[in-house]
């Protein structure tokens, strides 16, 4: 349960409208009414997010920012401020602060301003847990898998980390890339530092230029004061921007300038403002594709693919899905009350044989509704989705006496007064045979590859242009080289 603390020498309203705003959720509210008990408590508790008034009896807001920035300099901290006192949260927000809201408080901002910091802050404080870190806490968002592509990651991860460069990070939606962006953030030198992250895909495009970099009072309708972007908050910490293929061309513009010289201007200003940011993006599209339709900047893809982590699709991670089932059957069970110890075989046959589009974001949350559906100890097949088990069904077996080509496909070519018979039959023999080996192996092309005499970029290539799809996908130790 996250844990909100609030300094406020007048809470009332403040907490009345926490608590209508936040009704149902899980949220553990602690109140301090001066700056010294809210120290004493910020020691005691390590709230996830600290919501700060700005005119306290005994101390500044800005005091109080400070102390809690040296018990830890991750500490997410929202303003709360009369309008005279706009300069000083603007001066704290400089210094680090995550935003600053004015009194009277709305509702709606305040609840999406708190719900994006716990956010913000559940990716800096909750480890991303490797694989050879030591013990993983089903708690943790660990990093799940042992396949040869997992691997390269973690070596990756390793590689980089410690280095003070970009990292773009690359996969389909629901690969994982935000616990690989927290991972290297957590194990690089900056680990102690702020830590921001920003969904460009989230943010309406005439907002996220503010968003990250800040505006002057008067830049646009509605900006009745100066306010303080990502970048310049997050300084000498790491900024993490997801979806940065949806960024617009006129933004990737001044991102380029800050990863060139580490400097820009606030929207609707002149002055040039310096930060040191380390930058993190992720992306589930093909920006080189981007590229070429000009959608995204070459010059920018060239800054930031100083290093690269791709994430392999879930269907294609063969023994890593009961691997990642058993870790969130271990999570969900205490989350949900359940007691489910372990999955049928027959349960376990149609996970793995499902193709996830989803990924692993697609596991967890099929694997809630069964637990949600499930009674006594094991997870039963009756217990998945029906449309799982309708997608995820064994394949019928054929009749092994049957010919690979069908008289009658050779009659309807000739009737049609076909000029290619020979490449046309060839393919159909070719489809046949591929798919009924596929079918022996039950997915496994490795093993396939082997059977059929060729190697595993032949036989990739090959499924490619026949149109063949796996949904059973294992894959071996490392990849043969295409023919």
């Amino acid at each position: 349960m996250p844990c909100l603390l609030v300094v406020d020498d007048e809470p009332d309203i403040l907490l009345a409208v926490l608590r209508s705003t936040f009704r149902g959720q899980p949220l553990d509210l602690i109140v301090a009414r001066t700056a010294s008990q809210g120290l004493e408590l910020a020691r005691a508790r390590w709230p996830d997010l600290v919501l700060l008034d700005i005119g306290l009896p005994d101390m500044t807001g800005l005091e109080v920012f400070r102390h809690l920035r040296d018990l830890d300099a991750r500490q997410l901290v929202i303003f709360i401020t009369a309008t005279g006192a706009a300069d000083t949260a603007i001066e704290a927000m400089k210094l680090g602060a995550y935003d600053y809201l004015f009194k009277p408080v709305e509702a709606a901002q305040l609840k999406q301003t708190v719900e994006r910091a716990l956010e913000i802050g559940r990716l800096a404080q909750v480890p991303a847990v490797l694989p050879d870190a030591g013990p993983v806490d089903d708690r943790a968002d660990a990093i799940i898998g042992k396949c040869p592509a997992m691997q390269a990651v973690y070596k990756g991860i390793g590689r980089v980390a410690g280095q003070d460069v970009t990292v773009l990070i690359t996969g389909e939606s629901g690969t994982g890339k935000e616990l690989v962006a927290r991972a290297v953030y957590q194990h690089s030198r900056r680990a102690a530092a702020p830590f921001l992250a920003i969904n460009c895909a989230a943010i309406p495009e005439t907002l996220l230029e503010s968003e990250l970099f800040g505006h002057e009072k008067g830049a646009f309708t509605g900006a009745e004061r100066r306010r303080i972007g990502k970048f310049e908050q997050c300084h000498g910490g790491t900024l993490f921007l997801d979806e940065i293929g949806d960024m617009p061309l006129l933004t990737q513009s001044k991102v380029l300038r800050v990863l060139q010289d580490q400097s820009f201007e606030r929207l609707g200003g002149n002055e040039t403002v310096r930060c040191d940011v380390r930058l993190l993006a992720a992306t589930n599209q093909d920006l080189e594709t981007r590229v070429n339709q000009g959608r995204f900047r070459l010059d920018l893809f060239y800054r930031l693919r100083v290093f690269s982590i791709l994430l392999p699709p879930l269907r294609q991670r063969g023994d890593d899905v009961p691997l990642l089932v058993n870790h969130f059957l271990g999570r969900y069970n205490r989350e949900l009350g359940k007691q489910v110890a372990q999955v049928a075989p027959e349960a376990m046959a149609l996970l793995r044989r499902y193709p996830w589009p989803g990924n692993a974001r697609e596991l967890q949350s099929i694997l809630k509704q069964a637990l949600l559906q499930a009674t006594g100890q094991t997870l039963l097949p009756d217990f998945l989705p029906e449309d799982l088990r309708r997608v995820a069904r064994p394949p019928q077996p054929t009749d092994p006496s049957a010919p690979l080509v069908s008289p009658q496909f050779i009659e309807d070519r000739l009737a049609a007064g076909t000029l290619n018979l020979y490449e046309e039959v060839q393919q159909q023999v070719e489809k046949a045979l591929f798919g009924r080996v596929l079918q022996h192996t039950d997915g496994n092309q490795l093993q396939a590859a082997r059977i059929l005499g060729v190697s595993r970029g032949r036989l990739r290539k090959k499924l490619r242009e026949l149109g063949i799809t796996i949904t059973h996908v294992v894959e071996g130790d490392e990849a043969d080289e295409e023919d």
